[in-house]
Parts: structure tokens; C-alpha cells; sequence
């Protein structure tokens, strides 16, 4: 059954706001997509705050120009999904990398990053690297390496000195 134009007009709204909210977007060729694979990524996608959804490619094109983007047709080829991700910028490439690892048909062919259209060599790049808290974790780790180093050198002459004490205590 055909939408109508109201419908359409809504789920376009539906589609703006969300891209206006997002951090990056992932748009995916899903030829042999099934309900089951559909389902799994949801369930996947909501646990780290990313949503997945499908809609036709007119009515995303408009709602992509609501919000300034412009993609040109050729970019976006066969039946798009699309991943959104509003909490982390990885979050959406690394969803979509890790479910297409197990699918030959599902291929990743672009997205939106930092408000620019990105290929897919940028989307699956993005994929690869750690996630936001590990890198925070490797940063307070370099942060506080130099202080460590600092309370090492100072309790290795205390150390040194203690040494030095039990040997001429040994002797006597």
C-alpha cells in the first residue's frame, strides 16, 4: 500500500531531526537483508546508542537537504540502510563493520562525518579505530606515565638507601 504525501512529509521530518542530532551516519547496500538480520542489528544498534533504520531514497535525499547535505545519486546505489549514531562518532561505522564481516552482500558505501559525505575506505578506516573510552583510558594512561615515572625514580633512592642500610647492618 502507498504512503501518502502526508505520511511521506512525516517520516522526512522524522528523518531531519534525527540527522540533525547525529554525530555520524553510515549508509549501507543491504541487497539480501533479511527480517532476522534486521532485528539482531536493532537490538544490537540500540545498546550503543545508534539506530538503524530504512526508508526510500527520495525521501531520505530531502531529508538529508534539510539539514544542508547534498549526496549525489550515484553515491547512494540499491536498497540503503541507514545507521545513525547520536552518542559516538565510531559507534554507527563500527556497528555496520562488524555486522558486514559475516554478509558478502552487505557493503558499506558512505556517510556523513563532521557534516561532509565520506566514501566507504573513510566509514571502514573510522570502523577500526578503539572506542572513545578506550582512547580516554590511553590518554589519563600517557597523562599520568610521567607522574609514575616521577614516584619511581624517588622510591628507588629510598630504595637504594635502604639497601645500603641492611648491607652494613648485615656486616656488623
Amino acid at each position: 500500500m502507498p504512503k501518502t504525501r502526508a505520511q511521506k512529509a512525516e517520516i522526512v521530518d522524522e528523518l531531519a531531526q534525527k540527522l540533525g542530532k547525529m554525530k555520524s551516519v553510515v549508509f549501507t547496500n543491504i541487497s539480501g537483508y533479511t527480517m532476522d538480520d534486521a532485528n539482531g542489528l536493532r537490538q544490537k544498534g540500540r545498546a550503543v546508542g545508534v539506530e538503524v533504520m530504512i526508508a526510500k531514497k527520495t525521501l531520505l535525499n530531502r531529508a538529508l537537504q534539510a539539514n544542508g547535505f547534498t549526496i549525489a545519486p550515484q553515491e547512494l546505489e540499491g536498497s540503503i540502510l541507514t545507521t545513525i549514531g547520536f552518542d559516538d562518532e565510531v559507534a554507527a561505522a563500527k556497528l555496520m563493520a562488524e555486522f558486514g564481516k559475516d554478509r558478502e552482500a552487505i557493503k558499506i558505501v558512505g556517510g556523513i562525518l563532521e557534516g561532509a559525505f565520506v566514501g566507504a575506505a573513510a566509514i571502514k578506516q573510522l570502523a577500526t579505530l578503539p572506542s572513545r573510552e578506550a582512547l580516554l583510558a590511553k590518554l589519563v594512561g600517557s597523562l599520568n606515565a610521567p607522574i609514575s615515572g616521577f614516584v619511581n625514580v624517588l622510591a628507588g633512592n629510598l630504595r637504594s638507601l635502604v639497601c645500603v642500610l641492611n648491607a652494613i647492618k648485615a656486616t656488623k
